[in-house]
């Protein structure tokens, strides 16, 4: 244990299996790759290692692609229509659309139908569009609806020109939704810096960040690429401070989608957002949240002693337990440990050995009789020769 920095007391051990959900603090501390996280046990005699399974509360998805035909295709005034068969009676909640156009926008309606002769609206006006220049590489062909089991769906592109679909898919994506823990931003300011927007983030604490959302207040139309960074280092200069940022992602601030990011669980204090306007005006941004996975730890306890939760240790490597390899039969609902105070470590003093001398006088002192005798010796001989 003394070879980590920080342990906190764990409460409410009763049974062989308990959660620990970490809290806020322990990231601080933490090394990047979360590999420093233990939990010991310390009896009279000894100090024992309850073994866990780190667990994230990010997404689970389990898409099904629905099987479906092509009735027909026609085309008026309106646009194209597109009417499809589901083979079996499923219930759908999303179509991709691969088309080979490029710089496109158009509007699109989704009906549904048992019987073909009756319609009812599943979208309206739903913008699907592609831009493609030096500037900016985007599209966004997917349709998003609620949940519905139609027989039939009937899709209107209102195009004047024929797409060129190069793939349709009809599926049901079924989604266990995150679970995010909301970080305090203690700070967030934007400047312009040439055609670009840059907004700086200071959160309260370090933490694993997943999503990033982001508030605009303008109401036009826009598609901005954006760059996600975060802060790795800074160095004092005689100029000041020179931060070091090194990129997470890089995204498409749009108007038709979510301003919804996710980020690939990077430890971080401090992010840079680097908006990139083009020739367009700067937009306005209100309000910047900061989200990541709940982590936490299922542990087996099979031992009576004091536990702690122990971590804070920069180049530690995971463990390795045979729990996270086997199949192990864990019970359900099992209950989550409570915290005491995070205590630093103490560290056993080193001790250095004094040297002989720790004045400096003695030193010059036993140079200058050394000095002195390699004189005398010297005369003595250039006498004897002589």
């Amino acid at each position: 244990m003394k070879s980590y920095s920080k342990k906190i007391k764990l409460k409410g051990i009763e049974n062989q299996w308990h959660t620990i959900q970490l809290p806020n603090e322990v990231f601080q501390n933490m090394n990047s790759n979360l590999t420093d996280i233990r939990v010991f046990g310390v009896t009279a005699i000894d100090t024992i290692e309850a073994p866990y399974i780190h667990n994230t509360s990010k997404a689970i998805d389990a898409n099904s692609f629905i099987s479906f035909n092509l009735l027909n295709t026609v085309n008026n005034a309106k646009g194209y229509f597109y009417t499809y068969d589901v083979k079996e009676k499923e219930t759908i909640n999303e179509i991709k659309l691969s088309i080979k156009d490029t710089n496109f926008n158009w509007l699109i309606t989704l009906e549904g139908s048992q019987n073909q002769q009756e319609w009812f609206t599943l979208l309206d006006d739903y913008r699907i569009l592609s831009i493609m220049n030096d500037q900016t590489d985007y599209s966004f062909t997917t349709l998003k609806f609620s949940d519905t089991n139609f027989k039939f769906y009937r899709l209107l592109i209102k195009s004047p020109e024929k797409p060129n679909f190069e793939s349709i898919e009809i599926l049901k994506k079924a989604k266990k939704a995150p679970q995010y823990r909301d970080y305090t931003v203690r700070s967030f300011n934007v400047f312009q810096e040439e055609k670009n927007t840059i907004v700086n983030v200071n959160l309260k604490s370090r933490a694993p960040l997943n999503l990033l959302e982001l508030s605009v207040d303008d109401k036009i139309d826009y598609y901005r690429p954006i760059t996600i960074q975060y802060l790795v280092d800074s160095v004092k200069t005689d100029k000041g401070y020179h931060y070091n940022y090194r990129t997470m992602a890089t995204r498409t601030l749009s108007s038709i989608e979510e301003n919804s990011f996710q980020l690939p669980g990077t430890m971080a204090q401090k992010l840079r957002i680097i908006v990139s306007n083009n020739d367009n005006q700067p937009l306005k941004f209100s309000n910047i949240s900061i989200k990541g996975y709940i982590h936490s730890l299922t542990t087996r306890f099979t031992e009576p002693a004091t536990y702690f939760l122990v971590y804070g240790k920069t180049n530690d490597k995971a463990p390795n337990y045979d729990i996270v390899k086997t199949s192990i039969s864990i019970p359900e609902n099992i209950s989550s440990l409570q915290f005491g105070d995070a205590i630093n470590i103490l560290k056993p003093k080193i001790e250095t050995k004094k040297p002989l001398f720790e004045n400096q006088w003695w030193l010059w002192s036993i140079l200058g009789v050394i000095i002195l005798l390699l004189g005398y010796f010297t005369i003595v001989m250039m006498k004897k020769e002589i």
